[in-house]
C-alpha cells in the first residue's frame, strides 16, 4: 500500500513537469502565435505527452517491457482523449467564451487523472517494477 502511495505521488510530481512545460508551451503559442486554441493546445500537448510518457515509464513504473508496445497503448488513450479534449477545449474557447488557460487547466487535471490510470492498469500493469 505504501509503494502505491509513494508511485501515486511520483507520478503526480512527474505530470506536474509535464503541466508546467504544457501550459508555458501553450501560453507561448497564444501569446506568440495569434493562432486559435486548438493548435496552440494540441502542440502543448504532444511536448507533455513525451515528457510525461518517458519520465513516468522510468521513474515512476519502473518498467522494462517494450517501449513501442508500451507507446502505442498511450497513443491508443490520446486517439480518444486528443479530439475529445481538443473538440471540446475549442469550443469553450472560442464559442462558449471561456477563458484559454482556464480550459486547458481544467483538461489538464482531467488528463492527469485518467491518464495515471489507464498507465497504472493498462499500459504498465504487468511489468511495473520488471526494470532493475
Amino acid at each position: 500500500m505504501k509503494k502505491e502511495i509513494f508511485r501515486t505521488i511520483k507520478y503526480f510530481l512527474i505530470a506536474s513537469s509535464a503541466g508546467l512545460i504544457e501550459m508555458v508551451s501553450f501560453a507561448l503559442l497564444t501569446e506568440l502565435s495569434g493562432w486559435p486554441y486548438w493548435p496552440c493546445y494540441l502542440i502543448a500537448l504532444i511536448l507533455s505527452v513525451l515528457w510525461n510518457f518517458t519520465l513516468n515509464r522510468r521513474y515512476t513504473f519502473h518498467s522494462c517491457n517494450n517501449i513501442a508496445v508500451a507507446m502505442c497503448k498511450v497513443a491508443a488513450y490520446y486517439a480518444v482523449f486528443t479530439p475529445l479534449s481538443t473538440v471540446l477545449g475549442n469550443y469553450l474557447a472560442e464559442t462558449a467564451g471561456m477563458n484559454g488557460y482556464l480550459v486547458t487547466l481544467l483538461n489538464m487535471l482531467f488528463n492527469g487523472v485518467t491518464e495515471y490510470l489507464y498507465q497504472r492498469f493498462v499500459v504498465f500493469g504487468k511489468s511495473i517494477d520488471s526494470r532493475s
